[in-house]
């Protein structure tokens, strides 16, 4: 037993370690690198000889970060608002629905077997439909977001709502309210746990999103953050220092909401999943 425990905590320590190194290497290679020089870039490991500021002040200016960081907050913020209210409204449908109705029952899987396909798949046929509809902008995308997270987010609101009692429901209804006033006064308040979890995961999801944006958004007025990175590239050389400072200025908005809720993360997707 000695052993088996000593064996268990050895491993335990080892596989600490790795993961300090997975997580922790690349945030270290990205500052290091954002606060070197050109001549600083023979020893990618090294620690800059100087502190070289001035990488992030020159990222913003090249990146036009203010108008990309708007377009970015605007999506993301449109996304999780409406994100939240349409979906967390779908799965209750289809959750007190689908032992009922044919319909609400194929609509679960529908929506759920949407989950495993890549987006490279419909990417082509998505952004002819985005033309033909006029949804190729900013706002457009803020919409085909919403409709994207749907799958996800109905299969993490339909386990917590099935834990809820019916019992519920039914006083509100002896008590006079009709369906959306017992949604919205009884069951959204309840879901609170889980609309935190929504509204993190599509927030790094929304922020973090290179492809969407690239195949849908030709506007420059309207890029995102990330598509911003590209101005660093040349044909012959790239920016390494200006490139990974503003690598550095995306990720802190994302590094910062999960630092401080991640506990809500764990508690929603591990209650969803309990008590599916």
């Amino acid at each position: 037993m000695k052993e088996k425990v000593k064996t268990n905590w050895l491993l335990t320590i080892l596989l600490s370690v790795i993961a300090v190194f997975v997580i922790l290497g690349p945030l270290y290679i990205t500052v290091v690198i954002a606060l070197k020089s050109p001549s600083d870039m023979e020893h990618v490991l090294a620690l800059p000889t100087s502190l070289h500021l001035e990488n992030f002040s020159r990222a913003w200016v090249l990146t036009d970060y203010p108008r990309k960081f708007l377009n970015t907050f605007f999506i993301t913020s449109i996304n999780l608002v409406f994100t939240i209210l349409t979906n967390s409204m779908a799965a209750y449908a289809i959750i007190r629905n689908k032992d009922k109705s044919r319909f609400f029952n194929l609509m679960y899987y529908y929506f759920i077997s949407a989950m495993f396909i890549p987006f490279n798949v419909i990417m082509l046929p998505l952004v002819k439909q985005a033309s033909a509809f006029h949804l190729d902008n900013i706002y457009g995308i803020t919409i085909i977001y919403i409709i994207f997270g749907l799958p996800m987010n109905t299969f993490l609101y339909s386990g917590y709502i099935k834990s809820l009692p019916v019992a519920l429901e039914e006083a509100a209804r002896i008590d006079g309210a009709d369906t959306f006033q017992t949604f919205w006064r009884i069951i959204f308040p309840l879901l609170k746990p889980m609309s935190a979890t929504v509204a993190i995961l599509s927030f790094m999801w929304t922020w973090n999103d290179f492809l969407m944006p690239l195949v849908l958004l030709s506007d420059a007025s309207q890029q995102t953050l990330q598509l911003a990175q590209y101005v660093f590239k040349g044909q012959f050389s790239t920016q390494y220092n200006l490139a990974f400072a503003s690598y550095l200025m995306v990720l802190l908005p994302v590094l910062a909401v999960y630092v401080f809720c991640q506990k809500w993360i764990i508690a929603g997707v591990t209650s969803g999943s309990v008590k599916a």
